[in-house]
């Protein structure tokens, strides 16, 4: 993965987000299932971005006690019912995690920890006294995305210099930090810590547009690009199966790392397009450009074509990593059709001026440019 990728699954994780009601009965965990045998007592580091809002509705409609510490600068009127801790993840900045002292919890969701210090200083603080440490790292830490099937064993990024404080001009130090994040969590509280790794994270109000673009594009009908061939493969997990699977892994004390990567059977381009059929109704002109083709024109995999990679060489394993541990462990996909329905749904009650701005995709200019260079290319 190169860097530019590595900055697209980092936005995943950090965009603005609230959550859209889904149908019953597709969802990893809800108000119907049975109830956990305790409530928890559990403190979320952040909690007001993407994947944090999303974690603390499902854990509240469970009937854990949540807190949210965070510097009260992102949405801080969010979850007004639940306690919330102001400070800073540095602690050397602002009181840094002078709010934490003495307290406990019976485990900690980290969805804000991207450098190994940071990470080392709450984990180290709160060792004492959370029996669990949930790490939000990412797919982005593997060394290598070249091979199908990648599971939590593979070969790992690494930093050459271990204490880097920036992701790098292109985002080339993301992936080893967050490694190293995770084992500097693992090293505080061996045994203790669950070191999860999403790829793209996805679904309503996600602030980067990388996936909503698809749909949106499908809406507006005419003729649309469609990179490379039906066949190749796409993962995404929707932001609420995430998160009410995290609610699972602390219900369950489960530590260990995994992929969290869906859905639940193999997907593809293909498949997105189909979906984005059934929910739109539109008879919108699919042309296949094949990768080949794309590549010669500078859609790399980190090009203007948001998510999709060509699945040969470099990122021949892009979208297909294993998640077998984690669908072990609990996790369960809603359907994808699901996922573009709300999705699309969520960003066309926008306002017109957040419509009008989208910030990922192929741009109207660039998509008829490759439809024409294609269009030569066929006599």
């Amino acid at each position: 993965m190169t860097s530019s990728r590595r900055h697209f699954l980092q936005l995943s994780m950090t965009a603005a987000a609230s959550l859209v009601a889904c149908s019953p009965g597709m969802r990893a965990l809800s108000g119907n299932d049975s109830a956990p045998s305790s409530k928890k007592r559990i403190l979320v580091l952040g909690g007001t971005g993407f994947l944090g809002p999303a974690f603390v509705t499902a854990a509240l409609a469970r009937g854990h006690s949540l807190t949210l510490f965070n510097r009260g600068k992102t949405r801080p009127e969010l979850f007004p019912e639940v306690e919330k801790l102001r400070g800073n993840r540095d602690p050397n900045k602002d009181g840094g995690l002078e709010a934490l002292v003495g307290r406990t919890w019976d485990a900690v969701l980290d969805t804000s920890g991207y450098y190994p210090r940071m990470v080392r200083a709450s984990s180290e603080l709160l060792g004492p006294n959370v029996g669990q440490y949930v790490f939000i790292s990412s797919i982005s830490a593997y060394a290598k995305y070249d091979t199908p099937d990648m599971d939590e064993s593979a070969p790992t990024a690494t930093l050459a210099d271990p204490t880097v404080e920036d992701m790098g001009r292109n985002f080339e130090n993301y992936g080893g930090l967050k490694r190293a994040c995770e084992e500097a969590a693992e090293q505080a509280m061996p045994g203790r810590v669950a070191n999860i790794r999403p790829g793209y994270i996805v679904g309503p109000e996600d602030r980067s547009d990388r996936f909503t673009w698809w749909p949106v594009r499908f809406a507006r009908g005419g003729e649309m690009l469609a990179p490379g061939s039906p066949e190749d493969p796409l993962q995404i997990i929707d932001v609420r199966d995430l998160a009410e699977w995290l609610v699972l892994t602390i219900e369950r004390s489960t530590t260990g790392i995994f992929n969290a990567v869906g859905p639940e059977q193999p997907w593809s381009m293909g498949g997105l397009f189909a979906a984005c059929k059934e929910v739109t109704g539109q008879e919108t002109k699919l042309t296949w450009l094949p990768s080949d083709f794309l590549l010669q024109h500078g859609e790399n995999g980190d090009g203007s074509i948001p998510i999709w990679a060509p699945p040969t060489g470099t990122y021949r394993g892009m979208h297909l990593y294993s998640n077998a541990r984690a669908v072990k462990a609990g996790l369960r996909f809603r359907s994808p059709v699901i996922t573009v329905r709300d999705t699309l749904a969520w960003f066309q009650s926008q306002p017109e001026e957040r419509r009008n701005k989208m910030r990922a995709g192929v741009t109207p200019e660039r998509e008829a440019e490759l439809l024409s260079l294609w269009a030569q290319t066929q006599g």
